[in-house]
């Protein structure tokens, strides 16, 4: 059982001091009764729920997919930036949401986006292995040789061991896919780094086993679908 408060809020997208108005206005109904209590008890999945008239559909969690753009900060909040969160349609916006991990403001492509916390740490948990598939275009040509130092796992500059990865050169030579398990900062682009190779462009095209879908264009934003969520929760479940 649930807060009405609590309840309206989430499912109408308002602040809870907001939703707590509109419960004492009378704007809301339970079973299609009027309820001006604020505290009062529902069940989202078996009680109908209306503000004015217009059912309220809750879920408790929610799970998203963004194509995110260049320029745009992976965090919830920041006062001078625009933000992933920034991004998200009103219909879709919790004010719990959080992007799972963290792509640079340069890097676009796939991001996961949650208010599921337990979702999220498993995705994010060194111990799952969740891969992580990412378009490198660099400023030179990649040598052959790169892909055995990437799968026997490199150590960084600073000593950071990393972990095996998978490195598969394009026939365009200056363009690579690198697969990685973990998500150190800036990795790719210090693994690069390593053999003097600068990265020009950095897009995700793949996280915990879904490929970003061609049709999301930069920028937008909707929920995983049955079947994506699906193949996710597969991925960190090995």
């Amino acid at each position: 059982m649930e807060r009405l408060d609590k309840i309206v809020s989430i499912g109408a997208g308002a602040s809870r001091s907001d939703a707590r108005k509109l419960i004492l206005r009378g704007k809301v109904q339970v079973n299609g009764g009027l309820v001006r209590d604020i505290a009062f008890k529902v069940d989202p999945n078996k009680d109908e729920i209306c503000l004015s008239g217009e059912k309220i559909f809750y879920k408790k969690h929610i799970y998203l997919i963004m194509n995110k753009p260049k320029g745009v900060l992976t965090a919830t909040e920041d006062k001078k930036k625009q933000t992933v969160i920034d991004l998200i349609p009103a219909e879709l916006f919790r004010k719990d949401l959080f992007p799972v991990g963290r792509l640079d403001k340069d890097t676009t492509g796939m991001l996961i986006i949650t208010n599921d916390g337990d979702f999220a740490h498993q995705l994010l948990s060194p111990n799952k292995k969740v891969p992580k598939k990412y378009l490198v275009q660099l400023d030179g040509e990649v040598k052959p040789e790169i892909v055995e130092k990437f799968r026997e796992g490199l150590t960084l500059a600073d000593g950071t061991v990393l972990l095996s990865a998978t490195l598969e050169i394009l026939s365009d030579t200056t363009t690579a896919i690198v697969t990685i398990t973990e998500g150190k900062y800036h990795q790719i682009k210090r693994m690069f780094g390593l053999f003097d190779l600068g990265v020009n462009e950095l897009k995700r095209i793949s996280f915990a086993g879904l490929n970003l879908p061609e049709s999301l264009s930069e920028g937008e934003v909707r929920e995983l679908t049955v079947n994506e969520l699906e193949c996710i929760n597969n991925a960190k479940k090995t």
